[in-house]
């Protein structure tokens, strides 16, 4: 099964570092799940650190770091401790195992044309309702920005709080867009009175706001 935008996430129960969970228990906050091709890897070993260290930047986004591989749990446990050992970095959220490849085969983690037994680096950004609200999918070979990760979570809150777009590469803070008008009518007034919606427009259809 392949997920997809707009769909609500298939639930499913896990094992994990933190023992047992079940993904609907985190419904009212984001979720950011995360598969990794395996344990002991030195890309991986360096994304775990940086999510780590950017997990207090996610909390204070309502969003929780999950993530998940097809390796099995003593196998995550000693990694995790591995990196506390070599680094001073401990693990602040659930690895889920996931060694028969149920929840990696029901999200579609593993690209079979890559490879048949690894999952690839995927993100799925979960809403509090539990809608998947945007996909990433990078190669076993290059790891991850965790950067544009919080910046997309951080983009998506802002679209659903203030009923906004973001343009390209918007950083929080900085002008964001108004949706295209739906009307004949609206289009005029974007246009001849952009002011009267604190709108600055190049056109009826392009018109930037500054962020709430």
């Amino acid at each position: 099964m392949n997920v997809s935008i707009g769909m609500k996430a298939p639930d499913f129960t896990a094992m994990t570092t933190f023992g047992p969970l079940k993904l609907s228990d985190f419904k009212g906050q984001w979720v950011i799940l995360f598969s990794h091709p395996g344990d002991f890897t030195p890309v991986c070993t360096t994304e775990f650190i940086a999510f780590a260290q950017a997990n207090d930047q996610f909390e204070a986004l309502n969003a929780k770091l999950i993530g998940l591989s097809i390796d099995s749990n003593p196998s995550h446990l000693a990694w995790v401790n591995q990196i506390r050992l070599l680094t001073g970095v401990q693990i602040p959220f659930p690895v889920i195992a996931d060694r028969m490849a149920e929840v990696a085969n029901l999200y579609g983690m593993i690209a079979p044309d890559v490879n048949k037994q690894e999952t690839v680096r995927n993100v799925f950004f979960i809403d509090p309702n539990q809608i998947i609200r945007a996909i990433l999918v990078y190669p076993l070979t290059n790891g991850r920005n965790i950067s544009e990760i919080l910046r997309l979570l951080t983009a998506l809150q802002t679209t659903d709080k203030y009923g906004v777009v973001t343009p390209a590469n918007w950083m929080p803070g900085s002008s964001v867009m108004v949706p295209p008008p739906g009307t004949y009518n609206q289009s005029l007034e974007r246009l001849n009175e952009p002011e009267t919606a604190d709108l600055n427009c190049i056109d009826w259809f392009w018109c930037y706001k500054n962020e709430p």
